[in-house]
């Protein structure tokens, strides 16, 4: 059992509170099987609204999955309470935006898609339909008469 952070680096450009909304959120991964080290080819999401159950009851996961080369089962799972928005002040910087406990799924790729959220930093206004699959985004805040904008869009995957 191990424990993986996301973490995510953009330039923000008026604007604050980056974050995954909602439980029907997709998290785009490619994933590894830890005993053979297998990697999925297709991207894959994981929601937090989504849960099957472990083999033997020991409860259940976000993703359980038998591996295709070793048939090994394994599971991850999004720990919904280290979500995290990406504020004005983290811009540039690295920063945990969710965990994962990963039982032999680990996730070496991350594909941002739609559906996330953030406000204006000044003036609060919400966008709510943030597509940053082009690593790049823009907008234009009635309020203050200025652009908002989030890019040059990365990350990198933590042990925590």
């Amino acid at each position: 059992l191990q424990r993986i952070g996301l973490q995510l680096r953009a330039t923000l450009e008026n604007i604050t509170g980056l974050r995954a909304a909602g439980e029907d959120f997709r998290w785009y991964l490619k994933l590894k099987c830890g005993n053979c080290g297998e990697v999925s080819e297709k991207w894959q999401y994981l929601r937090l609204m989504d849960s099957a159950p472990l083999k033997g009851g020991r409860g259940s996961a976000t993703m359980v999955q038998k591996c295709k080369l070793c048939s090994r089962e394994n599971s991850i799972d999004i720990i919904s309470q280290t979500i995290k928005p990406y504020n004005a002040e983290d811009s540039e910087k690295f920063k945990t935006i969710v965990e994962f406990e990963c039982r032999g799924l680990e996730p070496v790729d991350f594909q941002p898609q739609a559906g996330f959220v953030a406000e204006g930093a000044e003036s609060g206004t919400p966008f709510n339909d943030i597509n940053l699959l082009e690593k790049d985004w823009n907008d234009y805040d009635e309020k203050t008469k200025e652009s908002v904008g989030i890019y040059e869009v990365t990350h990198k995957f933590v042990k925590c």
